[in-house]
């Protein structure tokens, strides 16, 4: 018999709220089936894909971005696909990162020519 989750249980688990996966459902990233009590109850595959959403956003993605990879796994079962538009994502976060850091750069090096600045005249009135 496969082990069914609580909403409870995963929110626990993956330490969010049950709004969260209400949302989640809405959108279309998980399917849980219900009791005839009405509960939500998630399947190991709702787990995994909510472990998959987690970190899809702890590394940048979009929740559209998230469900189109997860959703691709179940057009082309070999991963292939999924794996190609993973790789195309994560080549434009690291784009994204990369002109952050930039941007970092730039704004630290406007901060110390200030304070550069604002020392220096400090440094005359006294």
């Amino acid at each position: 018999m496969v082990k069914l989750y609580s909403i409870r249980e995963m929110t626990n688990e993956f330490n969010t709220t049950h709004r969260t996966l209400r949302y989640y459902e809405e959108i279309g990233l998980l399917h849980p089936t219900y009791s005839e009590s009405g509960r939500r109850k998630y399947s190991p595959k709702d787990r995994t894909r909510l472990f998959l959403i987690q970190r899809g956003k702890n590394l940048g993605f979009n929740l559209q971005e998230i469900k189109e990879m997860i959703d691709l796994f179940m057009v082309d079962r070999t991963g292939e696909k999924q794996l190609q538009k993973t790789i195309e994502y994560g080549n434009q976060k690291i784009s994204e990162v990369d002109k952050k850091i930039n941007d970092l750069i730039l704004l630290k090096e406007e901060i110390i020519r200030m304070k550069n600045e604002l020392e220096r005249k400090f440094l005359e009135i006294k």
